[in-house]
């Protein structure tokens, strides 16, 4: 299973109620995917968000949010994490 950032920019800023309604919706649709959707970062200002995937593609990452909400990543990094 590999590690992936994936990073979103919605225009005009982001809501992090909406933000942790979009999550509770990967959890709810990451098995299908063998996903799972680890933690997530808000710049509400910004209009950043940032989520923490262990999956086996990034592709399998963004279809976890295309079926749950259809708010897709614009990059997805694999990563690997350091101390």
């Amino acid at each position: 299973m590999n590690t992936y950032m994936d990073v979103h920019t919605v225009a005009g800023g982001v809501n992090l109620d909406d933000v942790v309604k979009a999550h509770q919706a990967d959890l709810a649709a990451q098995a299908e995917f063998d996903v799972s959707y680890l933690r997530y970062w808000v710049d509400e200002a910004h209009g950043k968000i940032f989520c923490l995937v262990a999956a086996p593609s990034a592709d399998a990452a963004a279809a976890v949010h295309c079926k749950a909400h259809g708010l897709v990543a614009d990059e997805i990094y694999q990563v690997a994490e350091g101390a």
